[in-house]
């Protein structure tokens, strides 16, 4: 699997992603325009020494991205019905997340193969996008 972070906005967050992968051995992809650059000191201290063992790609748009892709993309978002838990994954999945201040964007919701939801409480919003991703990848 792979984990591609659509415009991530929170250089923390997209540390915490990456770090993630390390620990996996998954790679993440971060798909621009972002919200920092990824020498931002905020993404190397969420990160920690982790980053070192990531593989990690740059894309400047989600157009560029999809280009270059063949994998089924598989988007996470609080918009779809199924549940990541009832979802049949396959090995080589793109798991799709997009940014911490909107979610993904129209284009990506109309790209991918398939969406998927954590389920939560009524009323709850969303979670942190680096704690469903770890939560979906595991």
């Amino acid at each position: 699997m792979r984990i591609a972070f659509c415009q991530p906005d929170i250089p923390q967050n997209a540390g915490t992603v990456l770090r993630l992968g390390a620990c996996f051995g998954v790679s993440v992809d971060l798909i621009g325009p972002m919200g920092f650059v990824v020498t931002d000191k905020r993404l190397r201290r969420a990160g920690m020494d982790y980053l070192d063992l990531a593989d990690m790609h740059q894309f400047p748009s989600f157009g560029a991205y999809q280009a270059q892709v063949q994998s089924r993309m598989v988007l996470l978002t609080t918009k779809a019905e199924a549940t990541a838990h009832e979802f049949l994954f396959q090995a080589d999945d793109v798991l799709v997340l997009g940014s911490e201040s909107s979610g993904a964007p129209t284009e990506v919701h109309a790209a991918v193969d398939a969406k998927i939801r954590l389920p939560m409480r009524p009323g709850a919003r969303s979670l942190n996008v680096a704690l469903a991703a770890a939560m979906t990848l595991g």
